[in-house]
């Protein structure tokens, strides 16, 4: 059970401000998502992968190589380059 030092912990670390009044809906609402999350990790599992109730699949195309770009064609439209790479102003 989380309690108002946790909450206030919590939030030291988060670097967080959390006012007095704030303590116990905050520390009511941790333990509800806490109890959420126990909810959920009790529920059965069975090993059988992802079971789509659709029946859907993904289709996907086979990876094929492609020519690229030369690296003139790559800065040719570039604003300023060195020849063989993007030129960047620095900001202070």
């Amino acid at each position: 059970m989380v309690t108002h030092e946790d909450i206030q912990k919590i939030a030291k670390l988060a670097k967080l401000e959390v006012e007095d009044n704030e303590l116990e809906g905050l520390t009511k609402d941790m333990n509800e998502i806490i109890a959420f999350a126990d909810t959920i990790a009790s529920v059965p599992v069975e090993d059988d992968g992802y079971a789509d109730p659709n029946g859907l699949e993904n289709v996907l195309r086979e990876d094929t190589v492609q020519p690229g770009l030369t690296q003139e064609e790559v800065l040719a439209n570039a604003k300023d380059t060195d020849g063989s790479s993007f030129v960047v102003k620095q900001h202070a």
